[in-house]
């Protein structure tokens, strides 16, 4: 099957037929084109919904995405983030292997596609022209045959007529022969260019024509192949990206499977606890005894001194009512029966300052006394790891900027030992403010837990010393409080921080367990450790390394328990155990 013997004929239509197909590769492209349009709108419409719904950084929003829901929640934005990240790839690999490599070959194509066709249209020219010298050669001998026939019989008629002359028959006789002669040389030039055109037809049909016609036919095949090889590659785009996207699916799945409902409960019990008993029974109040209704509310005035487990309101019994009811302060107040106080209790609403000062947006307590006492320990107990992160903080940079200090004392040249003197003593001084504000939150948090009693003077007194330095910041909630076992209830000025001393807080860092060897270092040479920080070694002394030389010039060294200090790095010769923790190796 050939388009050179069958389609001999059809230059034009095939003509038309590979424009179609060009036409139609080039609809190909524009269909892919306007996929990867679609890829990338959608990939950018997920990662906006994604980041739509994504909490917001340093808000109450972000804090409740501590529910195993919310952070599956979020696992599943992530996730779809990721999802869309996969059409991204999807919208470049057909944009690089289909979009970009069928534009180039529909380039090639159109000019190969215009020199065939070109050849074509050359050959039909051709064949053309030497069909058009064959008629012109064709009629020229006809018009010579008729004139050398019309010559003959001129001549034959003057021949017979005997009034002419002999000269004239000569002429006629002379004509008839010269028309003759051109009628042969008409016929024999007729003959030779219709050899010839006979011959280019023969190569035109057979040669030619099936050439063309055949690199044409194969310039249309490598096009239809073409358009499969897209078709398969524009599959295989999507089928890469199928695995990532499944296991994006599989992270959903399981971000879902790891929903626990029972510790999203735990999380809402830890955090709106209150840690108050609940209101204990209420005293039955026998109205058809005068005598005993008296001795009733009598007692509950009276039940702290006679003992009696009789319901009290501001007391210390376990049979409180309420915790927000304050407590009654007057002594001349007339009594009023029970059921008056819990029919108020029922029908009016906990008049609580420090809640009110919240909801008008007033600033919280330094102590947090306007939570409940659950979640006020949770506050202190938070604010003081806070802190201690920010006190060890501090300690690392005063470690730090000693060691700097020592090797400015040992080498001069590197720089000057005071200028850290300054930065030396405000992180000193920083350090004091923490510990200080550390032992403030710890004594607060003593309290709460029950480990310190309630405070008194000589803790007031201390507390102030840390007061005079620093205000409080004002308490509107510290009033008319009172904790749940009614154990405090004591007014603004009685709510003072408490200070515990600094000695107390610096034995925990005396505390410290010591560093471990990591390996022995032998001393190259004397050195005599003057400096603070530093130790004297002999030559030839074998001593214990308990931390390397961090690129300052410095290893620490370790004699006995009680002896450890700084030597230079140059003056003993390390040898670390490979084997202990944060030990490096050396070749």
């Amino acid at each position: 099957m050939s388009w050179g013997t069958e389609l001999w004929d059809q230059f034009d239509n095939l003509e038309k037929h590979t424009q179609w197909g060009i036409d139609t590769l080039e609809k190909c492209i524009k269909f892919v084109k306007e996929r990867t349009e679609i890829e990338l709108s959608y990939a950018k419409q997920l990662r906006n919904l994604s980041k739509k719904y994504q909490p917001k950084k340093n808000s109450k929003e972000e804090e409740e995405y501590k529910y195993t829901s919310c952070k599956a929640f979020i696992s599943t934005l992530n996730e779809m983030n990721d999802y869309a990240g996969q059409h991204e790839v999807i919208s470049e690999n057909m944009a690089s292997q289909i979009i970009v490599d069928l534009a180039r070959y529909v380039q090639e194509l159109k000019q190969e596609r215009k020199s065939n066709f070109h050849d074509g249209r050359k050959a039909q020219q051709h064949i053309e022209t030497c069909w058009k010298q064959l008629e012109s050669s064709k009629r020229r001998f006809e018009r010579d045959c008729k004139e050398a026939d019309r010559a003959q019989q001129y001549f034959e008629k003057m021949d017979a007529d005997i009034n002419v002359t002999k000269a004239d028959v000569e002429k006629a006789r002379q004509q008839a022969q010269i028309r003759h002669q051109m009628a042969e040389d008409s016929k024999a030039d007729y003959s030779s260019i219709l050899q010839k055109f006979n011959h280019e037809q023969h190569e035109y049909y057979h040669t030619h024509i099936p050439n063309i016609f055949q690199k044409i036919q194969e310039m249309e095949e490598r096009r239809i192949v073409r358009i499969g090889e897209s078709m398969k590659t524009y599959a295989e785009v999507d089928r890469q990206v199928i695995p990532i996207i499944g296991k994006c699916l599989d992270g959903i799945v399981k971000a879902a499977e790891s929903i626990d409902q029972k510790n999203d409960s735990q999380l809402v019990i830890e955090a709106y606890k209150s840690g108050f008993e609940p209101p204990g029974d209420i005293e039955f109040e026998d109205y058809t005894q005068p005598m005993k209704r008296t001795v009733s509310d009598n007692s509950l005035s009276n039940s702290r001194g006679e003992g009696k487990p009789d319901l009290k309101f501001g007391g210390k019994s376990k049979g409180k009512l309420w915790p927000f009811i304050k407590k009654n302060k007057s002594p001349k107040q007339q009594k009023e029966p029970l059921s008056h106080r819990f029919n108020e209790f029922m029908t009016s609403k906990p008049k609580i300052h420090c809640f009110r000062s919240l909801k008008r947006g007033g600033a919280t307590p330094e102590d947090f006394s306007n939570l409940p006492p659950e979640q006020r320990r949770k506050k202190l107990q938070q604010k003081v790891d806070e802190l201690s992160k920010e006190i060890q903080k501090e300690m690392d940079q005063r470690d730090a900027i000693t060691k700097m200090k020592d090797v400015y004392l040992k080498n001069p040249q590197m720089g000057d030992p005071a200028s850290l003197d300054h930065k030396l003593a405000e992180v000193s001084q920083n350090i004091e403010k923490l510990r200080l504000e550390t032992q403030k939150f710890e004594a607060w948090l003593a309290e709460v837990e029950g480990r310190l009693p309630a405070r008194s003077e000589q803790m007031r007194r201390q507390s102030g010393l840390y007061d005079s330095q620093n205000p409080p910041t004002v308490n509107n909630c510290a009033q008319d409080r009172e904790s749940p076992d009614g154990s405090y209830t004591e007014e603004q000025s009685q709510e003072s921080e408490v200070k515990v001393l600094a000695t107390d807080f610096d034995d925990e860092f005396d505390d410290e367990e010591p560093l471990p060897a990591i390996g022995t270092c032998k001393a190259l040479y004397t050195f005599e450790g003057q400096n603070e920080g530093t130790i004297s070694v002999v030559e030839g002394e074998t001593l214990y390394v308990i931390e390397e030389d961090k690129g300052d010039g410095w290893t620490r060294i370790r004699r006995n328990e009680d002896e450890e200090g700084y030597v230079p790095t140059s003056y003993v010769e390390v040898c670390l155990d490979k084997n202990a923790k944060g030990a490096k190796t050396y070749i």
